[in-house]
């Protein structure tokens, strides 16, 4: 089975921690990187502001703001932990070709792709893949998803489901990319027992994959080989989400201490 990764060159966890997992399970034959632009950053901003509007666009980056300055040195510690238990685990893959780019759909990443000759592309990126690129591989391009689809689609999907106490569906899709948002064949769903106290939003926004490759390894496998079952989602609810709001961030964390505190206060009853 040959894969392509598809990741952003500031995530570590998957740049480098993913390309070693998948380089363990099949023959990883390229790593296409994206480099956001300063343009693509200020489209990606208007956009936003274009969505919620000016007031809940303050609310998104003070939850930025505020994550920084609470949970940073925390998410820092974590991740460096996390990619050195990587590193432990699955062994250094060999020299594998790779490509620099700011989009998983320009041409010089069609052209890389489409020599790679992949079976399999694992896309972990921001950008919606155009149907020229999705389709490139002969067997599917896959998303790990953070968020239970079809419930959870687009952005922070498990954010918003602990936002909308919605505790049974925080976890991770596997489905493959169509043309819609997070509206492909869903192959498998993926959680852990998270601890909404004392993890960050973007531990769990991880770790819910994280703690999971070795049956998501086993998924893929049964993908490539056209044994892996389409979940039925039929007459479920579908809803697109977006960036996390300080407001509602406050309010999960309140809500996460007070359903603390009744658990410890019915174990405690004679």
């Amino acid at each position: 089975m040959r894969t392509v990764l598809i990741c952003h060159d500031e995530h570590t966890l998957d740049r480098d921690g993913l390309a070693r997992w998948l380089a363990s399970f099949s023959e990883l034959v390229g790593v296409v990187i994206l480099r956001e632009t300063a343009s693509q950053k200020r489209l990606r901003i208007r956009r936003e502001l274009k969505r919620v509007g000016l007031l809940r666009f303050f609310d998104v980056v003070a939850f930025r703001l505020y994550d920084r300055i609470i949970w940073g040195r925390a998410n820092y510690e974590w991740e460096s932990e996390t990619l050195a238990q990587l590193g432990r685990v699955y062994p250094p893959s060999p020299p594998v070709p790779q490509i620099f780019t700011s989009s998983p759909n320009s041409p010089e990443a069609e052209a890389f792709i489409r020599q790679s000759a992949c079976d399999i592309m694992i896309a972990r990126c921001k950008t919606l893949l155009s149907e020229q690129i999705f389709m490139l591989p002969d067997t599917a391009t896959l998303v790990m998803h953070p968020g239970i689809c079809p419930e959870y689609r687009n952005a922070y999907g498990c954010f918003w489901a602990l936002a909308e106490n919605d505790l049974e569906k925080v976890g991770m899709t596997l489905l493959k990319v169509n043309a819609g948002i997070d509206s492909g064949e869903i192959y498998g769903y993926y959680s852990y027992d998270y601890d909404e106290i004392h993890e960050s939003q973007m531990m769990i926004h991880y770790r819910v994959t994280f703690e999971n490759l070795t049956a998501l390894a086993t998924k893929i496998n049964e993908v490539y080989h056209g044994k892996a079952k389409v979940i039925n989602t039929s007459g479920r609810a579908s809803k697109t989400w977006g960036q996390p709001w300080l407001t509602r961030y406050l309010r999960w964390k309140r809500q996460a201490g007070q359903r603390k505190l009744n658990a410890t206060n019915h174990t405690s009853l004679p």
